[in-house]
């Protein structure tokens, strides 16, 4: 008996402290191991992935916050959600402050202003309300599985008393392992009781071990069986370097952690052994962890570098002051570009993140702010110009009647000439505009023209006097003695001697056409020179019309449409000629298709020279 009792003594020693090695064990580090639930929690947070909204559209937020609702881990989340609630509020107010100043900027006033969310902002709301709906579910019912647990772990250590307390047989052993079991499944409890419940079941546990001295031999057994399953789960970590994915062997290695700490002691001399091992494994994972971290950290570094450089880009034009439309736009799609390269630069450290996006964003809108204040300026320029326009076609409606020919004759010319200088008038009301003061005008012409023997007289005179310039110029261009300086002086001639009956007005138009044609080919152009010369001789003639601004405006813009339709057939005949295979047949289709490219070029190469002419009116 004394030699059992010795026995029993030195048990107890050695399984206190086996109890205190396999809890200290279960860390990497020689701290405390935390309750299960906690290492799973704090894991989870060290691997979450770091995601960077600030960018993001609303469809792209709506999209992963769905995604995040999904997941069904409510807590691990919800920062994430917050983040995406932030970001989504800061485009929405943007959006709803844009549609207020809009509203305002069209007359209504802000009392009145009603804004109505969009279905992306209604699909937002609800995805919002259901995650706090499902999150505050969640919350409640792993309260509620808590105070389950609380009472199922509770009745396990009631049968580990009984068990503890009881005598002792052959069955006890297999009966604690079934207790383990069952307290390893059941899940969390509250927070309160978590640190008690584990001290009773610690010292219950001891007690059983303390109590089984006569079992000695299969406490030993037992011990090597404990053995051969910590070995066996070394081996897994020990696999887990090789795992791809590192979140997966994270979250496996902790699972491992978990099921180490709750499988028992092993004999003493492989205890120190057998977690060096098992700690080594685990090393070499945190060790690829951290690793995937410090390589993030340097990717995150270098965008956070790029997107300084596009900060400073932008400081440069913040306070742009551009005094032309054109400049504007110019300006306007290097910023868009900035920000195209912006969003295509990866997220940043996240200390950095807030700041770096309140600096470009804040530069960006001030660039808009400065180009909306140009055009506010531009369009209170434009309204004043319509009010001049107003008051002239007022004046010429009110002359239109009048019989006294000549001295409102004068009177239309002038305002005709007060119209060219009024500049530009609001785009949607430009031409209702011109239409009103030109019928005005031709409707005054039309009366005097109808009711004035004497200016019909003059129409036949005029007529006449175009006659015989008409006839001089086919006379000259005949003899051989041209110029082109006679030529616009006979022109400008021509438009000047004023308006002939209307009847005739096609047919000598007709003929002043074929004198200057024919004279122009007595000048002796070479190559395009004729084109360049009647063009610019086209555009003397334009500059005589009221709305002259408005005819070379139109024709700039037809001849840019022109270049860039051949433009555009030109990239698609090339690119068609790269698909040919070599053959007869194709080699034809490639001489068809150069024939067609040269003379598309060589027809961009003249309209350019034309646009360069316009520029000079």
């Amino acid at each position: 008996m004394s030699n059992e009792k010795e026995v029993s003594e030195e048990d107890k020693v050695t399984q206190t402290n086996e109890v205190i090695q396999e809890v200290e064990g279960s860390e990497i580090t020689n701290e405390k191991m935390p309750e299960p639930e906690a290492v799973e929690h704090e894991h989870e947070e060290e691997v979450a992935e770091s995601v960077d909204y600030s960018n993001f559209s609303k469809n792209q937020l709506l999209t992963s916050l769905k995604q995040l609702l999904e997941s069904g881990k409510y807590l691990k989340v919800d920062g994430q959600v917050n983040e995406i609630k932030s970001h989504f509020d800061e485009i929405f107010h943007k959006e709803k402050e844009a549609a207020l100043e809009e509203f305002t900027k069209n007359g209504g006033s802000t009392d009145d202003f009603e804004y109505r969310p969009s279905e992306e902002d209604r699909s937002l709301f609800a995805a919002f309300n259901e995650f706090r709906e499902r999150k505050t579910e969640f919350l409640k019912e792993q309260e509620k599985n808590k105070e389950k647990n609380l009472i199922a772990k509770n009745a396990i250590l009631d049968r580990l008393r009984e068990l503890v307390d009881g005598e002792e047989t052959t069955h006890s052993i297999n009966t604690i392992k079934h207790i383990q079991d069952d307290w390893k499944k059941i899940g969390p409890v509250p927070a309160a009781q978590n640190r008690n419940l584990w001290a009773s079941f610690n010292a219950l546990m001891d007690r059983f071990y303390d109590n089984r001295s006569i079992y000695f031999e299969l406490k030993e057994l037992d011990r090597k069986k404990n053995l051969e399953q910590k070995m066996d789960i070394c081996e897994k970590a020990e696999a887990l370097v090789a795992l791809t994915d590192l979140k997966d062997a994270i979250k496996i290695l902790n699972e491992l952690h978990e099921e180490f700490k709750h499988i028992g002691p092993v004999p003493r001399d492989e205890q120190e052994t057998l977690w060096n091992r098992f700690k080594a494994a685990s090393d070499a994972v945190y060790s690829r962890r951290k690793e995937f971290y410090d390589g993030q950290k340097e990717s995150l570094k270098e965008n956070l570098q790029k997107k300084e450089v596009l900060i400073k880009k932008l400081e440069a034009d913040a306070d742009y002051k551009g005094s032309k439309i054109k400049d504007w736009n110019s300006k306007t799609k290097e910023i868009l570009g900035l920000q195209k390269e912006w969003e295509s630069i990866g997220p940043v450290p996240r200390e950095n993140g807030k700041e770096i996006n309140k600096q470009f964003w804040g530069l960006f809108k001030h660039f808009f702010q400065n180009k909306n204040h140009f055009f506010k300026e531009l369009d209170e320029i434009r309204q004043l110009n319509k009010k001049k326009a107003e008051e002239l076609i007022e004046k010429a409606e009110s002359l239109k009647e009048n019989k006294d020919w000549q001295q409102t004759a004068n009177q239309m010319i002038s305002l005709q000439q007060d119209w060219k200088q009024i500049g530009p008038t609001p785009e949607k009301v430009r031409d209702d505009l011109y239409q009103r003061f030109k019928n005005a005008c031709d409707s005054f012409f039309e009366n005097r023209r109808n009711s004035n023997k004497q200016v019909n007289k003059e129409f036949e005179q005029n007529l006449q006097a175009k006659e015989e310039l008409i006839k001089k110029i086919k006379e000259e261009a005949g003899g051989g003695s041209t110029k082109e300086s006679s030529l616009e002086e006979y022109i400008a001639k021509f438009n000047s001697l004023g308006f002939v009956p209307r009847k005739n007005m096609k047919e000598i138009v007709h003929k002043f056409n074929e004198a200057v044609d024919e004279y122009v080919k007595n000048l002796g152009f070479a190559g395009g020179a004729k084109d360049d010369f009647l063009f610019r001789l086209n555009l003397n003639k334009l500059q005589s019309d009221p709305n002259s601004n408005r005819v070379l405006n139109k024709k700039e813009h037809g001849i840019r449409k022109q270049i860039a339709d051949l433009e555009n057939n030109v990239t698609l005949w090339r690119n068609n000629i790269e698909f040919f295979a070599s053959s007869k047949t194709a080699d034809k289709l490639k001489n068809q298709f150069d024939e067609k490219i040269q003379k598309a070029e060589s027809e961009i190469d003249k309209l350019k020279k034309k646009l360069t002419i316009l520029k000079e009116f």
